[in-house]
């Protein structure tokens, strides 16, 4: 039982009452918890467990570096969040892997996001009509970065996307 949601479930069993309503300081701890069981993804790759249950860590992780650690805006943040959403969800669904990986860099007027499976299979992006209630993460992708792609390794690939980032950390 890896991951916040296994020690939330211990914590239940134990008897201590889940809080009745988010706020700040139960996020500050879920994100705590985060970087102590995963790590900080803008220092290295970080290994999640592939199930769906992982992107909220990962996103998670990826609110804090982009706002706490690097202090860039509020939007630029949640686009990078929902992004890495969708490519975790995809890592989830479409690999069969038992874990994947995540990394953010900074660089100077830009921001890289990246998430490593071991698959070799290409994700696609496909045409997307108003009713389709699937296959938008990568349209998601598509049209909320300035770049992205995916990168075959020897053993897998890395699916990943950049964002432009001004000054101040503001598009």
């Amino acid at each position: 039982m890896a991951g916040l949601e296994g020690m939330e479930q211990s914590r239940q069993r134990a008897g201590t009452a889940a809080p009745a309503r988010w706020t700040p300081m139960v996020e500050d701890e879920l994100t705590r918890k985060a970087f102590e069981l995963f790590g900080d993804p803008a220092l290295g790759e970080v290994r999640l467990p592939s199930r769906p249950e992982s992107a909220a860590a990962a996103r998670r992780l990826t609110q804090a570096v982009m706002l706490r650690h690097w202090g860039l805006s509020a939007q630029l943040a949640e686009h990078a969040v929902l992004l890495v959403s969708e490519l975790v969800g995809n890592a989830v669904r479409h690999t069969g892997a038992r874990e994947f990986g995540l990394r953010m860099a900074r660089r100077r007027g830009w921001v890289r996001v990246e998430v490593r499976d071991p698959s070799r299979g290409l994700p696609c992006l496909l045409p997307v009509r108003e009713t389709d209630v699937n296959g938008r993460g990568l349209f998601l992708v598509d049209k909320l970065s300035d770049r992205w792609g995916v990168d075959l390794l020897a053993r897998g690939k890395t699916t990943w996307f950049e964002m432009r980032v001004g000054e101040r950390g503001e598009r």
